[in-house]
């Protein structure tokens, strides 16, 4: 008999991006650091899986991308993901910043959320915000 799932917890999370190989590069990296496996592939897309709940990362056709997007416009403003440790939190800042991928609130990191929340916050190749939080 199959276990029953969790009401409300997310099933997936879908994203269209502007270069899905930028993208594959950026997010299977990172999201391969936070425990996801890649899960789907096609052309025009790729997902990773943590447990029940995955992320898709589909190319945009050429007639969207004339706006780039933004977080602060309505939609999706950020996504956040617990890290294991401080320490992992760390260590992704020092890669991060190895590849080339732009730390928001420098000046206030590691505690940009306040001073009892240890996090590392960054943009992925879209300039969408991301959100390491170490628990």
């Amino acid at each position: 008999m199959q276990k029953k799932k969790q009401a409300g917890l997310i099933h997936h999370i879908e994203l269209y991006v502007s270069d899905l190989q930028k993208s594959i590069d950026f997010w299977g990296w990172l999201l391969g650091e936070l425990g996801y496996t890649e899960f789907q592939k096609w052309e025009k897309g790729r997902s990773y899986k943590l447990k029940d709940s995955y992320i898709v990362f589909v190319q945009a056709e050429e007639k969207h991308l004339d706006v780039p997007y933004h977080r602060c416009r309505v939609g999706l403003n950020h996504l956040a993901f617990y890290g294991e440790s401080i320490d992992q939190v760390n260590r992704l800042t020092t890669e991060l910043k190895k590849k080339g991928v732009r730390i928001l609130y420098e000046n206030r990191h590691p505690y940009a959320g306040g001073m009892n929340h240890y996090a590392v916050y960054l943009e992925d190749p879209d300039r969408i915000k991301v959100e390491i939080v170490a628990p």
